[in-house]
């Protein structure tokens, strides 16, 4: 991606992260952010190998931040789309990476290396503010995932993706289609793609819901709501 083809002010304006900041300051970080571009499947950083210098917020595409245990077996701990912004948190203690990022599909990301954003914030306090606001909804993501892999079972969790994804933009909450490989689903459920094959089964069978490749029908809402621990 060409710097020069890519207004990273305007977008930095509509981004959730900095859209609430003045005109000035996101000419002031729109001057610091570098555009940097991904294949499918490239690493933007390795979990413990790489120093932590900056963080980013996803332009297009899409980035998925996961664990690997020493024998392979993955745990994708979330997946970042446009406008959505990661690896802050280890932008600012210095250590590395706690965990590996890579692109799911062609990704264009704006990266803010850490020392140009913190002397922007000695001279843009609310631009720490905001960035606080951040760590505080990190904070709170990271106990609801604590608890739905300990507490939850995995038609539990499957659930609960599932009627997430009926109220996001792409879903309805007749119908959802997966964005990602079900391998890629059973990773970030914490199971193996074999377990969810059969929860995926079970519930079809039961007629909760119907499968059509990477489309979803959802025939019982009531029944996932009360399976994912919603009230009506």
């Amino acid at each position: 991606m060409k710097d020069q083809s890519f207004d990273k002010q305007a977008f930095l304006a509509q981004t959730p992260l900095f859209q609430s900041l003045p005109p000035d300051q996101h000419q002031a970080l729109a001057q610091i952010a570098i555009a940097q571009s991904y294949r499918k499947g490239e690493v933007l950083f390795w979990e413990g190998e790489d120093e932590s210098v900056g963080f980013f917020i996803v332009i297009s595409g899409r980035v998925k931040v996961f664990k690997q245990s020493p024998l392979g077996k993955e745990q994708i701990l979330q997946i970042f789309a446009a406008s959505q912004h990661f690896a802050e948190v280890p932008a600012f203690d210095g250590q590395p990476f706690p965990a590996s990022a890579a692109a799911l599909e062609s990704t264009q990301v704006l990266f803010f290396p850490r020392t140009a954003l913190v002397a922007l914030m000695q001279a843009h306090p609310n631009i720490a503010i905001t960035l606080l606001g951040i760590f505080a909804r990190h904070l709170r993501w990271l106990a609801l995932m604590v608890e739905d892999l300990s507490l939850k079972d995995v038609p539990q969790r499957l659930a609960a993706y599932l009627l997430y994804l009926s109220d996001s933009p792409q879903g309805t909450l007749e119908q959802v289609e997966l964005d990602i490989t079900k391998g890629q689903l059973a990773a970030f459920l914490g199971t193996i793609p074999e377990t969810l094959s059969r929860v995926f089964a079970k519930l079809s069978s039961e007629g909760v819901l119907e499968i059509e490749g990477a489309r979803i029908r959802l025939l019982d809402l009531s029944r996932l709501r009360a399976l994912a621990g919603m009230s009506e």
